[in-house]
């Protein structure tokens, strides 16, 4: 076997835990491929004297290229048109994932979580991506992040407490979600006004990403009433071919809409108290065209 044989082996070893690292940091898996595809040049290229620890040493060149795209793609997002969305990724588990393991990459990748992370500055959102998903010693952390332990922790209690703010609570139970989900798209699908709001929580929110490139509204919309007369207005728009699929997306159930075969919308529901408290609708197609899995990564171990 040829020596850079071994270096891509070594390196795709560790590549579903490098783009999971990336995938949290950024919000993209375009954003996220293009920097593991970076590190992998940084990989092939260094000296051997300098890679201790194969693992150790990714995860820390992933996540300082991960910290230099997100302050490129911040100042982008402060020109984005309308509201912006991470991007969605269906959910794979491996056969050996448990409930638990399950449930903690369903809340690493939450798009509730995602969007209280873009508030983050970008050292404090690597710092909680490590060590909140990843479970990584402050130790790791200092060294992938190039400042001082106590630094990190300083980070890492800030950040913290920031999401604990804002994020929002939801139902964790994934067949109630999934029921939910599965009611909605029969209330929306039916013109059914009441059906629709006996699911809606009164302060209801809906956020739509569209990106400027598809129709959608670019401003939050507030409150049930309000919410469930535009989802009747969009489900009365008429679209060639059309087919629903009930997909998961980020952890919890989804409704993704094709036409002609290609994904139109995708809607999630965050649910809380029994009834859905925030709708996120995806239609920029630069974030549809190829809906990917996102891997399942133990805490401290690579998928």
């Amino acid at each position: 076997m040829t020596t850079s044989e071994t270096l891509l082996e070594a390196f795709e070893a560790h590549r579903a835990l490098l783009t999971a690292v990336a995938y949290r940091m950024l919000g993209r898996f375009a954003d996220a491929e293009d920097v593991v595809q970076e590190a992998w040049l940084r990989w092939s290229s260094a000296g051997r004297e300098e890679v201790r620890e194969p693992r150790a040493y990714l995860v820390r060149v992933t996540t300082r290229l991960a910290l230099d795209r997100l302050r490129q793609v911040q100042a982008r997002r402060e020109e984005y048109v309308g509201p912006w969305l991470p991007e969605p990724v269906t959910t794979a588990y491996t056969t050996a994932c448990t409930g638990a393991e399950r449930a903690e990459l369903a809340d690493s990748v939450s798009l509730a979580l995602l969007v209280v992370l873009e508030s983050l500055s970008p050292l404090e959102r690597a710092v909680f991506v490590l060590r909140e998903a990843f479970d990584l010693p402050f130790k790791d952390i200092a060294e992938a992040t190039g400042r001082s332990e106590a630094a990190v922790r300083q980070l890492a209690g800030r950040a913290r407490r920031h999401v604990a703010e804002r994020r929002p609570r939801f139902d964790a139970d994934p067949a109630r979600g999934r029921e939910l989900t599965e009611r909605f798209l029969a209330a929306a699908g039916g013109g059914s006004l009441q059906d629709l709001l006996a699911l809606l929580a009164p302060d209801v929110r809906l956020v739509a990403d569209s990106g400027g490139r598809a129709k959608g509204p670019r401003r939050i919309i507030h409150s049930a009433d309000k919410v469930a007369r535009f989802l009747l207005a969009v489900a009365a728009v008429p679209l060639p071919e059309p087919e629903y699929r009930l997909v998961e997306v980020n952890g919890g159930p989804a409704l993704l809409l094709l036409s002609r075969g290609r994904p139109d919308s995708v809607l999630c529901l965050a649910v809380a108290e029994g009834r859905v408290s925030t709708v996120y609708l995806m239609r920029n197609p630069d974030k549809l065209s190829g809906l990917r899995p996102v891997a399942h990564t133990a805490r401290g171990h690579s998928a």
